[in-house]
């Protein structure tokens, strides 16, 4: 009897050997495939692609909603001593070359990204119910025009750009005393719309931007350098990958129909 039991009980613990053993060999479950890490791109640009830039990117992050791209917009000179100083920044869009070259001299971009992205026109503008007659840049000599917005010449683009063309048509010093200087490019627009000045100069596309102004004049040709706008990864940039892709995206047939719709040309 004895010996019966222990052979009965071999048997179990033989089975139950078995069975752990089948459920061992069961493979693992796979893991669910990760998603795309967040990643966050800082973007130092000129404020006058402030309006371009905004739909730029709700289309870019609804393609790839695991980037975030976080805007720093002013003027470029500002930009540009920021960016010196250690500001965090993956991406700096210039409206001028100048302040691109000064960044290149320091090793502060990456050479290889570096391309010129869109162009620009300066223009006079006046409020919308302005009654002054101005039709070209010598008008603006009129004793009636008693202010005259530009962007600080010292680090606005678009007000070193004006003072080009003021000085290349010998009206700089007829005008210098009316000038009211801005911080940047869109608060020149600010002081034309609320009627603090009566005309400013700024680019077409900021002109565009706007239903309280109107274009008086447009730059003659061959008065100013063109107005071209420069795009590069820094060389601090953290999410070097990212940004290039980025950058990237910025000359797709897509970001082009959008810088159009605002009023600026490619570059070609």
């Amino acid at each position: 009897m004895k010996r019966t039991l222990s052979l009965f009980l071999g048997v179990l613990l033989t089975l139950a050997l078995l069975v752990a053993g089948c459920g061992g060999s069961t493979p693992p479950a796979q893991n669910a495939p990760a998603s795309k890490q967040a990643v966050e791109l800082n973007i130092s640009a000129a404020v006058s692609m402030k309006d371009a830039l905004a739909e730029i990117q709700k289309n870019y992050q609804g393609k790839n909603p695991n980037v975030k791209l976080i805007y720093n917009l002013g003027a470029s000179g500002a930009l540009q001593k920021q960016i010196e100083q250690g500001a965090p920044a993956d991406i700096f869009i210039s409206a001028a070359p100048k302040q691109m070259n000064d960044l290149e001299e320091k090793n502060l971009v990456k050479k290889a990204t570096r391309k010129n992205l869109v162009e620009n026109k300066l223009v006079v503008v006046v409020p919308k119910d302005s009654k002054l007659e101005i039709t070209k840049y010598e008008d603006l000599t009129k004793a009636g025009l008693q202010k005259l917005a530009l962007g600080e010449t010292a680090t606005v683009p678009a007000g070193q750009y004006a003072q080009e063309v003021l000085k290349k048509l010998q009206l700089w010093d007829k005008v210098q005393d009316k000038v009211v200087f801005a911080k940047d490019v869109r608060t020149v627009l600010a002081y034309v719309e609320t009627g603090n000045v009566e005309a400013g100069i700024v680019y077409q596309t900021d002109a565009a931007a706007s239903d309280k102004i109107k274009i008086a004049a447009t730059a003659p040709e061959g008065s100013h350098q063109p107005i071209v706008y420069p795009a590069a990864v820094l060389s601090g940039s953290k999410q070097a990958q990212e940004a290039e892709s980025f950058l990237a995206y910025l000359f797709s047939p897509e970001s082009k129909a959008v810088f159009e719709k605002y009023g600026f040309v490619m570059s070609k």
